[in-house]
């Protein structure tokens, strides 16, 4: 399931599903994208389960299954689609089918679906042809439904690690920002543009946002351990990410050793005509 590199940033000029080498990293590490990236709301899944109408559901860019598994809990069934080898082994760890294809040229083999979900992974489909694509494999009154984790980090550990970062990576689009808000502004964007996609394409309904704040404590370690799997670092050499690491850890530490880390789950619903 990966994402917009890192979460709290502006999207990737000028398109994130171009950004082939960076989308195309994550499974680097899979095992620990599996271990550390945050779960989805139990809310968001019950959400889309009251607003579905069948049980049958394709997990677009399904990574190592974080998503798929709680709707697999939720009663659904569940099919992922995911271009990455290494990430689909690990969501087949879990027993769930996979099938390792880019969505927007994976063959449905005339297969319909009730929902068709993207946690954390949209962006890295063509707007267009990905909606495209999600609209004629959903059954009538179906739902599309993308969706991501945008987190929040403390100001202090925001500064420290974009500090950081233009040392290391001064020419990197992927920079952390340390403005307050600058993360949902980077959605804001995303979302605008995965809408005009699905304008683009037809066959879907006016898309509408649902968004939903949640927080939990954080530790130094659970955050170093997840750092390495966000698309500004998955490429970034050992000693240079080391450098990352240790200034976010000083971050931490100078808070006590852990943090409210704040999220917004922000999610882009369509409906199939």
């Amino acid at each position: 399931m990966p994402t917009l590199p890192p979460e709290n940033v502006p999207p990737t000029p000028p398109e994130p599903h171009r950004q082939r080498l960076v989308a195309e990293s994550f499974g680097a590490d899979a095992e620990r994208y599996d271990r550390t990236r945050p779960r989805y709301p139990e809310a968001l899944v019950r959400r889309i389960a009251t607003a579905s109408p069948g049980p049958d559901l394709l997990d677009v860019g399904c990574g190592t299954g974080i998503a798929a598994r709680q709707f697999l809990a939720a009663g659904y069934r569940v099919l992922g689609v995911e271009p990455d080898a290494r990430m689909a082994v690990v969501a087949r760890q879990f027993g769930l089918p996979v099938e390792e294809a880019g969505f927007e040229g994976w063959d449905p083999a005339g297969r319909k679906f009730d929902v068709v979900v993207a946690g954390q992974a949209w962006h890295w489909i063509d707007p267009v042809a990905g909606a495209a694509k999600a609209a004629s494999v959903l059954r009538p009154g179906g739902l599309l439904a993308a969706f991501w984790n945008v987190f929040e980090l403390p100001p202090e550990v925001l500064t420290a690690v974009d500090e950081v970062c233009a040392r290391v990576l001064p020419d990197s689009p992927f920079r952390y920002r340390a403005e307050p808000g600058a993360a949902l502004q980077a959605y804001d964007s995303l979302l605008a543009r995965a809408a005009e996609g699905i304008r683009a394409a037809g066959g879907l309904g006016e898309p509408e946002q649902w968004r939903q704040d949640w927080a939990w404590t954080c530790t130094r370690d659970a955050w170093l351990d997840q750092m390495p799997t966000q698309g500004a670092f998955t490429r970034l050499p050992p000693e240079q990410l080391a450098e990352v690491l240790a200034a976010a850890g000083a971050a931490i530490d100078a808070l006590g050793g852990s943090f409210p880390m704040r999220y917004t789950t922000v999610a882009l619903i369509a409906v199939r005509g």
